[in-house]
């Protein structure tokens, strides 16, 4: 039995710049919604697929953005994309699915949290998104990315070979190389190469050495990004991850 959880919130936005646009009868907008039903409902006819729950962004803001001001908001989407956040989960659930609708989590957070809880109890778990942010959850083939639109599965070894670091290096390569998408800003001259040679070493941030002469890995400019990693290393959760380390204002 596989498990696939559904990135509902990439699915609207995907269906309100793909689709044409539609009314119902009192004039609202739902183009994207019957879209997403129509994706949703092909989803549910292919045979392998027997257990599904679709996560949503019930709103856009999350914890995260009390945590760092430059974080994704809302601002700029276009309201009639807006206006049918709550109408398609409503769908959603009248179809017979499973809605994780998140206002202080995330719906990335919901897969994650999904893809944890059931790596165990079933043969797969499938996380429907190609979302880069959840390279980190997959691992030893029992979860696994599928892009629907463009039909491809990626695995902990198509991660390697993509990014260049395992799955469980994934939030510390986008703490450093950065992530447009949600606004995190990346350490200065932490690109991807270098990010990737320095974390298929070292795994995590903190195992980094603060002395780049120490480095066991040969990067350009190990002084350069050791100093800026050392300036903007911080977390808000607990302070420096390892001394001296000045906050990142």
């Amino acid at each position: 039995m596989r498990v696939h959880l559904v990135d509902g919130t990439y699915e609207l936005f995907r269906m309100f710049f793909g689709a044409p646009s539609a009314n119902d009868a009192q004039g609202v907008e739902v183009g994207a919604t019957r879209a997403w039903l129509r994706s949703l409902t092909g989803l549910l006819e292919r045979p392998e697929v027997t257990h599904v729950a679709v996560a949503f962004d019930h709103v856009i803001e999350s914890f995260r953005n009390e945590l760092f001001a430059g974080y994704k908001t809302g601002a700029g989407i276009d309201p009639e994309l807006l206006g049918q956040f709550p109408i398609v989960e409503d769908a959603t659930r009248a179809l017979g699915v499973v809605a994780w609708p998140m206002v202080e989590l995330e719906a990335d957070d919901a897969l994650a949290c999904g893809a944890a809880a059931y790596r165990d109890q079933v043969e797969q778990v499938v996380l429907c998104s190609p979302d880069k942010d959840l390279h980190q959850c997959l691992g030893d083939a029992k979860v696994v990315l599928w892009d629907r639109r463009r039909d491809l599965t990626m695995d902990d070894a198509a991660v390697v070979e993509k990014v260049g670091v395992e799955p469980a290096s994934i939030p510390d390569y986008l703490a450093l190389v950065g992530d447009d998408a949600d606004g995190i800003p990346g350490i200065p001259r932490w690109g991807a190469k270098s990010t990737a040679t320095v974390l298929a070493h070292y795994r995590h941030l903190e195992a980094i050495p603060a002395d780049p002469s120490s480095w066991e890995v040969k990067v350009r400019g190990a002084e350069t990004l050791a100093a800026n990693l050392e300036e903007y290393e911080y977390s808000p959760f607990e302070g420096p991850l390892r001394a001296p380390a000045r906050k990142f204002t």
